[in-house]
Order: structure tokens, then sequence, then C-alpha cells
């Protein structure tokens, strides 16, 4: 069917999901109470294998309630990687609090290597905080970043946030399934090794409750007061007394319902889109101008997004064929626009961010949700094969 249309990334709804929504709308718990709320909770953390978790409305919703929990405010610093979508860094803002941009390690996440660096050669630790010499404020917090479902080198910032007292907030909003390969975390999940780490279930993850998100954590305080925050910090349901400020980011008994449908569908998401990406290895093994980009995380990734590289670096090139795709009825898209160069963020402080700038010039994803059929991928490769990139 050349006529089809091949979307990007788009939900695989074929499970129990219209069985247990269903269910959720007959006993009439529709909005932000409800067993599956529970449920779906003790489910994704039993996955997970960590003890505590709270749904919440959204990816950003959950980093916000993290940040918010976690004590930053007005002027604290946050490190954060420019390549990553927009919602990481708005949370920051949420907080008036400020973040430095970093540049990506050659798996597109976040570069230790460069956090190492800044925290070594341009900031002070006094035994208790750290804190940058020329503005004094303080660095407080590192949020890495696991990008299209790879995973960042926990090891490294979990060393450097120890050494400097920095809170470490896992952005695993596009990892849900990914396992670390690194020395002191291998066989967990993404998400678990910080002192927090955050979830979306957007309508293009790998599994959707058509918005949604979690928090988890292995501190059971902070969970509950997330929780707290996340219902408007209700002391007193009767009298409503309240004594913090808090906000409307509880997850809905009808997205969890669904949560709990996908989520028992989720190894084999993994395994159909694993699955899809050796075949479009293999179909574009020989391609000329453009490289297929494997996971560093290899067996252990979930392969969210699925990453095509145009060897030249060429932007022109690079749009030219997001155009062309589009002709041809297959969705495409570049890398988002770096957070450093965003007009939001043109005041804040960053690094030098030549590898994810020279990443935006090259990278764009192609078609990946775990109900693409293999005839779909080899259209998508064929046209991939007949489009001119300039290269040998």
């Amino acid at each position: 069917m050349q006529n089809k249309f091949i979307p990007l990334s788009v939900p695989n709804i074929k499970g129990n999901e219209l069985k247990y929504v269903t269910n959720a709308i007959k006993t009439e718990w529709v909005s932000t109470a409800g067993a599956d709320i529970k449920t779906f909770e003790e489910n994704f953390a039993k996955y997970l294998n960590v003890p505590y978790s709270c749904a919440v409305q959204s990816g950003t919703a959950g980093l916000h309630l993290c940040l918010r929990h976690f004590g930053i405010s007005q002027g604290d610093i946050v490190l954060v990687p420019s390549l990553t979508f927009i919602a990481t860094v708005n949370p920051v803002i949420y907080q008036n609090a400020e973040p430095v941009f970093f540049d990506c390690d050659d798996n597109m996440c976040l570069d230790p290597v460069q956090v190492e660096k800044y925290l070594s050669e341009e900031c002070s630790f006094d035994g208790e905080k750290t804190f940058e010499k020329n503005s004094k404020k303080q660095v407080k917090a590192v949020m890495p970043v696991h990008i299209f479902g790879d995973t960042c080198d926990m090891d490294k910032i979990m060393q450097l946030a120890e050494k400097y007292k920095l809170i470490v907030i896992e952005d695993a909003t596009e990892s849900l399934g990914t396992k670390f390969i690194s020395e002191n975390y291998k066989g967990k999940y993404t998400g678990t090794a910080g002192h927090a780490g955050v979830f979306s279930f957007n309508g293009n993850k790998i599994i959707t409750t058509g918005g949604g998100g979690m928090v988890v954590s292995n501190d059971e305080f902070c969970i509950k007061h997330i929780k707290y925050l996340s219902q408007q910090a209700k002391d007193d349901d009767v009298y409503f007394i309240n004594n913090e400020v808090g906000y409307n980011y509880r997850m809905t008994n009808i997205q969890a319902a669904l949560g709990i449908a996908q989520l028992e569908q989720l190894d084999s998401f993994i395994e159909i889109k694993k699955n899809n990406h050796k075949l479009y290895g293999k179909l574009l093994k020989n391609s000329k101008g453009v490289e297929f980009v494997n996971f560093h995380a290899a067996d252990y990734a979930n392969y969210w997004f699925y990453s095509l590289k145009i060897k030249s670096g060429d932007i022109s090139v690079r749009d030219k064929f997001i155009k062309y795709m589009s002709e041809n009825k297959v969705q495409v898209r570049p890398l988002w626009k770096l957070n450093h160069t965003q007009k939001p963020f043109l005041h804040f402080k960053k690094t030098d961010c030549s590898n994810a700038e020279k990443f935006y010039k090259q990278i764009v994803n192609i078609p990946c949700s775990s109900n693409l059929s293999e005839e779909d991928v080899e259209r998508v490769c064929s046209l991939i094969s007949n489009f001119d990139f300039g290269g040998k």
C-alpha cells in the first residue's frame, strides 16, 4: 500500500485497554480518585523493582514536583542537557531556578565529562554545598535525560553527585523498560539510579495513558510529599486545610486504567521495536550517505525512537529529506531545537555544545511505532535508499 500514511510514533491499543477503561466508567470512578490509580502505581513500581511511585498528569508535572520536593528554588542552578525536549527545562523555570546547558556524549545523552569539568573548574565545594565561583549561586541538581531510550552514564553522574552533594532527577520519560549496562547499575531500570525518576505516558511513548506520567523513588517521604503536592497539598478533606501551595497534577482513574493494560504489554512492545530496529539496520546497511544509529545500551534498550544520521551534516539535505518523506506520506522529524538556542533560555549559561550541534544537523527520526509492520519498514527503507544524500 504505497499510499498508506506511515506515522512516526503512535499508540498500540490492542490489549485490555477497552475492558479496563469501560470498567472504570461503569463504576463512575473517572477523576483523580479510584482503585485503578493505586493499582497502576503498584504494578509500575513492581515492574521497575522500586518501592514507591506516584501517578501524575504528565512527565513535565513529575519533573516539576521533583524539583519542588527537593527544594530547588529561585536562583538555584540545575545542570541540564541542551539536547532534549524543552519539557525537561521548563520545570526548572517554573521554580525560578536557572539551567546551565551541557553538551551530549556520542549516544546523545548528557556528557558527564563536561559536567565534571564545570564542577571542578567553575565551582567550589565547601564540604556541604557547591557554588558557582562567578555568580556565587548554589548548584543544587542535575537532570540527566535518557535520550530515545538509550542510557546516560549514571555511574559517572552519580559519582559526581555524591562528590558535590547534588540531587539527581532522572528524566526517564523516553526510556521506560530500558536497563543500564554500566557497572554499578547493570540490570536495573532507568529512572531508578537517581534520587527520583520521572516517566511519561504521552501518546507517542512506548506505553500511553493518553497523557500522564509517573514519579518513582526509593525514598518513601519523597513520593509521599510528591503525592501530597499533586493533590493541591490537602491536609484535611473536610475543612479544606492546606499548609503548602499544591498543584492539580494527579492522574485520573481512566488514564490509570489505560496504563494498567498498556503496562501488561510493555515487554512485547519492546520486543517488536527491537526486531523492527534490527530490520531497519539490515535493510539500510549499504545505504549511501546515511547511517542507521545503534543503541549504546544494545540488548538493554527499549528502542523507543529510531535515528538516521546524515553523514554530510548538511542541514539543507536534512530538511530536503524531511520534505521528501512527507511528500511520500511517511512522517519523520529532526531533533528538537537545542535548548541553549531557544528564545526563553538565551540568557542562561551554556558550555560548549558542539557535539549536540553536530547531531542537530545530522539526525532524523524515522517511523518506530510498535504496530509498524515489516512491509512498512521495507517501504520506509526503500524511500531512504532512493534519496540522494550526496554522500558516498
